[in-house]
């Protein structure tokens, strides 16, 4: 079990804003009544919240303005000023992932650029909730963005140390070391592996959570067979990568025309899958 320093000052949050991209849009951890809406680690964050304050007796609130496909620049653009206009005392902020995907990418841009808005959210006297890049150097193919990550990852503590926010570390979460905690595109996380995010999250928040074992990794999966890895390998570039580079081509995103599924901060519904319930 991991050791966390308890807060000197336990906190109650009642407006939570999450803003971002697929991540925190919840790709692709598919509602069980909403077609074409996910899920995913910040509204399970949410509902755990929502369930902590209503049994104190106090209102919660939440948003997300996350949609997938955002870069840091658009996402800084589209989302922070509408966020803030919603007055929040937390904020998780998790921004640069599909930039860093890119080949010609300055790390440290979008990270120059990500620390100047954290620093004006928190100016505002709202918490901030960062998110570090997952470890996919065991990853076949995708592996290859590896070194882009870990510096990515190594930056954004910095940010969180100079700007006091709270910084979920899934960089050394080992159970997302595992194909199954992802999608079929390699890159999204799984129900699974979403649960597995929020229960890091809240353990970071000093709040309880349902996934005890989420630092724990899954059985292992029986191996497959070298004909095996290649042909999942193809199907994956066939399904995923080719469509991906063929977008970026043509100034596509699989976000464009879509907009916010919280674009208002409102009740959270009790009865949505806390983590691990499937």
């Amino acid at each position: 079990m991991q050791v966390r320093p308890e807060p000197a000052h336990p906190r109650t949050w009642e407006r939570f804003v999450a803003i971002g991209d697929s991540f925190t849009e919840g790709l692709v951890d598919a509602h069980p009544t909403r077609p074409d809406e996910y899920v995913g680690w910040a509204d399970r964050v949410a509902a755990a919240l929502a369930a902590r304050n209503a049994a104190e007796g106090r209102d919660f609130g939440y948003a997300n303005l996350a949609i997938r496909g955002r870069l840091i620049d658009a996402i800084i653009a589209e989302q922070v000023e509408p966020a803030l206009a919603l007055t929040p005392d937390l904020v998780s902020f998790s921004a640069g992932g599909n930039d860093v995907l890119r080949p010609r990418v300055s790390v440290e841009s979008v990270i120059a650029r990500l620390e100047a808005t954290v620093e004006q959210i928190r100016a505002t006297g709202a918490d901030v909730l960062l998110v570090t890049a997952p470890n996919l150097a065991w990853m076949p193919l995708v592996n290859r963005v590896h070194p882009r990550l870990v510096d990515y990852t190594a930056q954004l503590w910095g940010v969180a140390q100079r700007t006091g926010a709270f910084v979920v570390d899934i960089y050394t979460l080992r159970s997302l070391r595992d194909q199954r905690m992802y999608g079929p595109d390699r890159i999204h996380l799984s129900s699974e592996g979403h649960a597995r995010v929020a229960a890091q999250a809240l353990w970071t928040l000093g709040m309880p959570f349902e996934v005890r074992d989420w630092t724990v990794p899954l059985d292992p999966a029986p191996p497959l067979g070298r004909f095996e890895s290649i042909q999942a390998n193809r199907e994956w570039v066939a399904t995923h990568l080719r469509p991906w580079i063929r977008r970026r081509l043509r100034g596509e995103s699989s976000g464009d025309l879509r907009r916010p599924k919280r674009p208002e901060i409102a009740p959270v519904e009790l009865d949505l899958p806390a983590p691990g319930e499937e």
